[in-house]
């Protein structure tokens, strides 16, 4: 059986001491096999986001363990978290987080800034995400005078550009009207269908659950369903792009 891309074993999430704590994750479990759609739902404050940050490695458990095809992330520190971050995962959030005086392309290619790309690279791949997107002829544009569904779009592009084993999308459609939200759902499905990347989206909007291979609820920082058929633990439906090797290189 494949290794899952992610293990999440009794992860508890705790903020402030004493009086003042409050636990956000109290003991989550589950799996998920590369090529999945995974939706994360529950109401505010139901730990959902939180979840996310630490399955994205923005933040790390309190306890119990997350891994990447099999590498426990504790072990990554530094440059190696940063660089297993960069080249693993890419984010579209609802708020965009664009930088709105830069041009497109330039919001476009800063992951792989980051990571050191050389420009004539960055271009030419941002250039490359913007056309699978349908931006291309808004490059130069400054990222303010984007439509929502454009701004979207050009965070999906930049999601893209470090070609991610696995998108998280946290509440995607949030800021956009039916039937743009609805072009960028049809974005994401396509990338995770035709290029294999694992999708998992933080939502409350349960129709947008529904398109996802599989549902996770989670209440007061527990994990109350799982829609997965053979239930957590099993990895069975993999279809990924990817060998078993690198995530954590």
């Amino acid at each position: 059986m494949p290794t899952p891309i992610i293990q999440v074993t009794d992860v508890r999430k705790s903020y402030g001491r004493g009086q003042n704590r409050f636990d956000a994750l109290k003991g989550v479990s589950f799996d998920i096999a590369e090529g999945e759609s995974v939706a994360i739902i529950g109401k505010s404050g139901s730990g959902k986001s939180t979840l996310m940050h630490t399955l994205a490695l923005l933040d790390a458990p309190t306890s119990g363990s997350i891994a990447l095809e099999g590498v426990d992330t504790s072990t990554l520190a530094g440059r190696r978290l940063n660089r297993t971050r960069n080249r693993t995962f890419g984010f579209v959030f609802q708020q965009f987080f664009l930088t709105a005086n830069a041009s497109v392309l330039d919001n476009v290619v800063l992951p792989m800034k980051i990571a050191g790309v050389p420009h004539a690279e960055r271009k030419r791949r941002g250039m490359a995400a913007l056309e699978q997107l349908d931006l291309a002829d808004k490059a130069k544009n400054k990222a303010v005078n984007l439509s929502g569904g454009q701004k979207q779009r050009a965070v999906i592009a930049r999601a893209l550009v470090n070609d991610p084993r696995i998108i998280f999308a946290d509440e995607p459609t949030g800021n956009l009207d039916s039937s743009t939200g609805a072009v960028v759902e049809d974005i994401l499905f396509d990338l995770n269908r035709e290029n294999g990347i694992t999708l998992i989206i933080v939502t409350h909007d349960e129709d947008l659950a529904a398109r996802c291979d599989r549902r996770i609820v989670i209440r007061d920082g527990l994990l109350v369903e799982d829609s997965r058929p053979n239930g957590p633990g099993s990895a069975d439906t993999t279809h990924g792009r990817h060998g078993a090797e690198g995530v954590a290189a």
